[in-house]
C-alpha cells in the first residue's frame, strides 16, 4: 500500500512540474518584442561623385508584447553608418534607423552595402540593405581648369 501510494505521488508531482514548465514557456513565448521594417532595401539611384554622402531611414515598429532593444547595427564596410536609438521601444511605438554612405573616395559606380540589426526581439537579427550607383564627378580636375 505504502509503495502504491509513493507511486501515485511522483506520477503527480512530475505531472505538475511538466504542467509548469509548459505554463512557464507559454507565458515567455507571448511576451516577445517583435520588429517589422517598413522596407529592408534603399535605393539611392544615381548620384554625383561630387555628392558623395548620401542618408536614408529604415522605418520600423514593434509588433510584439514586450519593450524592444536594438543590441546592435554594424554595416558592411566602413563606408555604411547606421545610427538608432539606444532607449527601449515599447510595443506599438515605432523608432527608425538611419543610415549614411560617405562614397567619398571610393570608385564610381554601382554599390550595394548590408546593415546588420540585432535585436532582443523576434526574428533576432534583421538585414537591411542600400544600394545606389555613384556616377563621375562633373567637376574640371585642378590640372586642367587652368
Amino acid at each position: 500500500m505504502y509503495n502504491l501510494q509513493r507511486k501515485n505521488m511522483k506520477k503527480i508531482l512530475l505531472l505538475t512540474l511538466i504542467m509548469l514548465v509548459n505554463i512557464n514557456l507559454a507565458m515567455a513565448q507571448q511576451n516577445t518584442a517583435s520588429i517589422k521594417f517598413e522596407k529592408t532595401l534603399h535605393n539611392f539611384g544615381e548620384f554625383s561623385e561630387d555628392e558623395p554622402i548620401q542618408t536614408c531611414a529604415f522605418k520600423f515598429t514593434n509588433v510584439g508584447t514586450a519593450p524592444l532593444i536594438i543590441n546592435q547595427a554594424i554595416g558592411s564596410c566602413g563606408c555604411t553608418i547606421p545610427t538608432y536609438t539606444k532607449t527601449p521601444i515599447r510595443p506599438g511605438e515605432k523608432g527608425e534607423i538611419k543610415v549614411t554612405y560617405k562614397g567619398k573616395g571610393l570608385y564610381p559606380g554601382h554599390f550595394k552595402k548590408s546593415i546588420t540589426i540585432r535585436t532582443n526581439g523576434d526574428p533576432s537579427m534583421v538585414r537591411l540593405y542600400i544600394e545606389g550607383i555613384m556616377t563621375d564627378s562633373q567637376q574640371q580636375p585642378e590640372a586642367e581648369k587652368k
